[in-house]
């Protein structure tokens, strides 16, 4: 299943609250921030930042590698994301700020930071400015590690492409939003480009002074009861169009009730490992 755009919606508490349930119920956001986490070179870290970091979930693995000294700066623009992660993550090593990803070097020192991870995000940024803004403040040999939701990155790791049992949880949601509500989706353009292939964002690094040290596409193994919970958040919940929560929600459980919940579902990520280069002597 390709994630959604959702850009909008995360400074709601509906959805800071359902998030907070979800990352506590299912493993999809700690198992995609530990293997970011574990990228990321933390050992010797002394500041880590972690970028769109909501409400905190990669920050907390990023506290679990980090040594008993180092800081965490969780960043994000959703205030509403961050009172969960307050709540919820206490540590004497992390510091909340709220900004936009772009204006991230206007709140750490040039050079300060060890590594930047982003979780789950960065398609959602002006990843030009964010690529620039993270150059600015990482320091020589600090390393920058991201993904990117296979859909927008253009990729399909190969057990999303053989794990296919039956139809996907939203081709079942748009089927029974059709035949209940006369629903029509959105054109769909089978030719249009993904919005954030590996070329586009090499380039992106580049122009900001970064260097390309690592890809991989990797696979994210779930099942059609997490895919269940996930839609279930307001700013994931489909269709879309002028339908309020409560029939989406209704529409969710009877696309779901065509499905076998323990049903293998499998979500593709493209992972990028970037470096500031050392100084030269």
């Amino acid at each position: 299943m390709a994630p959604q755009d959702a850009i909008l919606g995360w400074d709601e508490d509906n959805n800071a609250e359902a998030y907070n349930v979800f990352t506590r119920d299912y493993p999809m956001y700690d198992a995609t921030s530990r293997d970011l986490a574990r990228r990321g070179h933390l050992a010797d870290a002394c500041l880590v930042v972690d970028l769109c970091g909501g409400a905190g979930a990669t920050a907390r693995a990023i506290l679990d590698l980090i040594p008993v000294r180092a800081r965490v700066v969780s960043v994000d623009n959703a205030a509403a994301m961050q009172r969960v992660g307050r709540r919820t993550l206490i540590d004497a090593r992390l510091t909340w700020v709220t900004s936009p990803a772009e204006q991230l070097a206007d709140h750490l020192h040039a050079d300060s930071a060890d590594a930047v991870v982003c979780n789950s995000a960065i398609w959602k940024t002006d990843t030009a400015a964010v690529f620039a803004a993270v150059a600015r403040i990482l320091r020589p040999g600090g390393h920058f590690v991201f993904n990117i939701g296979g859909g927008f990155a253009g990729v399909r790791h190969p057990d999303e492409l053989s794990a296919r049992p039956g139809p996907s949880l939203n081709a079942l949601i748009r089927q029974v939003a059709a035949e209940s509500h006369g629903y029509i989706p959105p054109p769909r353009d089978a030719t249009r480009p993904p919005k954030l292939p590996l070329e586009t964002v090499a380039e992106q690094l580049t122009a900001a002074g970064l260097t390309v040290v690592g890809t991989e596409v990797s696979a994210q193994h779930s099942t059609m009861a997490e895919k269940k919970a996930w839609l279930s958040i307001p700013v994931f919940a489909r269709p879309e169009g002028n339908f309020t929560h409560a029939q989406r929600m209704q529409i969710l459980d009877a696309a779901y009730a065509m499905t076998t919940p323990g049903a293998p579902a499998v979500t593709s990520w493209l992972v990028v490992v970037a470096q500031r280069p050392e100084a030269v002597a």
